[in-house]
């Protein structure tokens, strides 16, 4: 990565741990595509007031040459969201299946259709 990893905890106290695992994982995308430019990832917990656990907000917004990749994990969606760490989890395997279709058409690898000709042909009339 060119530009260093930036971490973000908002509504929590920063925790060590959780930091390494997003540098453990955002290490694991730089070898899958080394052209990464930067990373920044917010980790927000919600409100304290609710009476279950409190639910996780994860985003991640990463450069690549040409291209910024987002994702974001919103916590209603998925009441696994409890735990930060299944929260930054899941927000980089979405992040990962971005990039896997960002490298494969960088590369080429998507085949493009041909594009069919609509509407009737029309013969210009010769002078």
């Amino acid at each position: 990565m060119r530009l260093p990893l930036q971490v973000t905890f908002r509504n929590m106290d920063r925790s060590q741990a959780l930091e390494a695992d997003i540098e453990e994982k955002t290490s694991k995308l730089d070898q899958f595509y080394d052209h990464i430019m930067s990373c920044r990832v917010v980790v927000e917990a919600g409100h304290k007031h609710h009476q279950q656990g409190n639910l996780f907000a994860v985003s991640i917004h990463l450069s690549v040459p040409g291209r910024e990749l987002v994702v974001s994990r919103n916590p209603q969606e998925n009441q696994a969201h409890e735990d930060a760490y299944v929260a930054v989890r899941d927000a980089f395997d979405a992040l990962r299946r971005q990039l896997e279709d960002f490298v494969r058409t960088h590369r080429g690898e998507v085949k493009a259709h041909e594009s069919t000709a609509r509407g009737a042909e029309v013969a210009l009339p010769t002078e």
